[in-house]
């Protein structure tokens, strides 16, 4: 007789149970991608299989994966002799073993290696608790502190404390697996072998991002990052700064009406950074670009509320939500404002009114979707794709950056002075040079302790496509590693009991020596070969605009300013930033 935890006997239980269930008789429909299947006696009986004797007590092994996938087959082999029950009941078996089974055995896996975690909950994992400790969160009056772990991140600041640096969470069945230990996000990032890409994104991000430079792998992401660099780097982001003074020009001329008043400086550097992103990289202005920049705020809005809602796959292609629908129409509105953009350039080049060679961005991706060198060439979705990824990226970083700069600078006025003396010294009251902006010492101190404490992107994230080594720790295929940058800026352990102080002199003699030369403590902007390519484009904008309202005006927090920050793709300030502006 077969032992109790054979395969045999629990094979022949799950089908002589099946056969007991027949009476039964429940029929019921569940869309999955566009197939309906009708559950019976022998649904049932799988059911009561399944979660009345938990395959994980038989087999804490792939064991019990064979188990379910033999059931899948044998139901198949039947329906070929007659009938559609068992392709039905085997379709469902299949969703079980991807919706039920392997997260179980993930999380068994990792357990057992001492990664802990909130128990997955099946189809929908962790999200509902993380939704519902989020919308605590933000309900929660935060004061000026800024500890903001538990107010942007609150199930990780729990998760930390309560499972280790390292635990595993749950995105619907999808394994999450949160890494905070400096260590290991060091050999993520680094990538050496090619082990971690990034995770393949999809429905809403992908329509902000597409398959930009953002997102894909491989040749075609070497081949844009090697023209983003050019086009971000050295020589040609020199030539930006005077399109980046003039932008900061047209901004400082709205303030003069606000000059002794409260003005909301959020919003006044969405405008500016959109306008410095139209003009450096696209040869053209906010006004020009303002329908797409509108357009992917709400696409980035109905992304950021959809974050935790899950769905069957394939459900879309039978029944659509609004948001589904609205996002579509707008990344066809987006493609298309863009298409206007690129034809207007070719014209130009065609006529003679441009060069066909050098300039801005746009010029060069111009340039590369008309090369005659198939290697070399890029499709109009790629230019498409690569103009969505910097008119999003190129003005949400840094103008987040700037919003919570301005927002320290106007509670610490001290160190608001101790940059505007420096700025004086270096320019007087003449515009910004590409020479003294690199000497301005003690505003990078501070633009770094800023992005410590409210880095503009607060996680990154890679995918395991086949087991690996990580570390000590073995890490299955189809695990996701979640890095939440937020959390070791701000770790005590790291910078101190002072880390959610505001101290610019941590970064007096550079980040390698703040961070002991430990990089993965301090990740505004990422690290390795997919660092952010903008990271000097947006510090260079960030060091002339605060150089040109240091000049003008002196400024501190309104009494009406409420500190919440939340994450809606970046960190921003959920109700914007308002300070009293005084000319100097």
């Amino acid at each position: 007789m077969d032992s109790p935890t054979s395969k045999p006997f629990f094979l022949s239980s799950m089908l002589r149970m099946s056969k007991d269930h027949r009476s039964a008789g429940l029929r019921w429909s569940l869309p999955l991608s566009g197939i309906s299947l009708v559950g019976h006696g022998s649904f049932l009986g799988l059911l009561n299989s399944c979660f009345v004797f938990p395959i994980t007590s038989l087999f804490p092994t792939d064991a019990a994966a064979d188990v379910l996938l033999e059931v899948s087959t044998h139901l198949e082999q039947r329906t070929r002799k007659g009938g559609k029950r068992g392709l039905h009941v085997g379709a469902l078996i299949r969703v079980l073993h991807k919706l039920w089974w392997t997260p179980i055995r993930i999380q068994y896996q990792m357990g057992s290696q001492g990664i802990k975690g909130p128990s997955y909950r099946f189809f929908f994992g962790n999200t509902k608790e993380i939704f519902n400790m989020k919308k605590e969160a933000m309900s929660r009056p935060l004061g000026l502190s800024h500890d903001i772990l538990s107010k942007a991140q609150p199930h990780i600041h729990s998760w930390v404390n309560k499972y280790g640096k390292n635990y595993l969470q749950w995105h619907g069945p999808q394994p999450q697996m949160v890494i905070t230990e400096p260590e290991l996000i060091k050999e993520i990032l680094n990538n050496r072998d090619s082990t971690y890409p990034k995770e393949e994104v999809k429905e809403y991000v992908k329509k902000i991002f597409g398959d930009g430079l953002v997102t894909s792998e491989g040749e075609k992401w070497a081949k844009m990052r090697k023209l983003a660099n050019y086009a971000f780097h050295g020589e040609s982001l020199k030539n930006m700064i005077p399109a980046m003074i003039t932008s900061v020009e047209v901004m400082l001329e709205r303030w003069k009406h606000h000059e002794g008043k409260e003005i909301e400086v959020f919003e006044e550097f969405r405008l500016l950074t959109s306008e410095a992103i139209s003009r450096t990289a696209f040869g053209s202005s906010y006004l020009e670009g303002k329908n797409i920049f509108q357009m992917m705020m709400k696409l980035a809005l109905i992304t950021s509320r959809n974050t935790y809602t899950l769905r069957f796959p394939g459900i879309s292609k039978v029944y659509k939500t609004s948001d589904e629908i609205e996002s579509e129409q707008l990344e066809k509105g987006i493609y298309n404002s863009i298409l206007e953009i690129i034809k207007k350039r070719e014209e130009k080049i065609m006529t003679g009114e441009v060069g066909s060679f050098g300039g801005d961005f746009l010029q060069l991706l111009v340039k590369a979707h008309q090369d005659a060198n198939p290697s070399q060439k890029i499709s109009v979705q790629d230019l498409v794709d690569e103009c969505k990824t910097f008119y999003f990226a190129g003005q949400e970083t840094t103008n987040s950056l700037l919003a919570w700069t301005v927002f320290l600078l106007a509670i610490h006025t001290d160190w608001q002075e101790e940059a505007r003396k420096e700025v004086l010294n270096l320019f007087g009251h003449q515009s910004p040079n590409p020479d003294g902006i690199t000497k301005l010492k003690t505003m990078s101190m501070i633009i770094n302790e800023s992005l410590r404490l409210y880095p503009p992107l607060i996680a990154i994230s890679r995918k395991v496509e086949r087991e690996v080594r990580l570390g000590k720790l073995t890490i299955p295929a189809e695990v996701l590693l979640f890095i939440p940058n937020i959390a070791p800026h701000h770790d005590p352990q790291i910078w101190g009991e002072d880390v959610n102080l505001f101290k610019p002199e941590r970064f007096s003699e550079g980040v390698a020596k703040a961070t002991k030369n430990n990089m993965p403590v301090f990740l505004p902007f990422g690290m390795g070969p997919r660092n952010c390519v903008g990271f000097n484009f947006a510090t260079t904008e960030a060091k002339i605009t605060l150089s040109m309202i240091l000049q003008r005006y002196a400024f501190t927090l309104s009494p009406a300013y409420v500190h919440s920050p939340f994450q809606l793709l970046t960190l921003r300030p959920q109700h914007g930033v308002q300070v009293l502006l005084h000319s100097l």
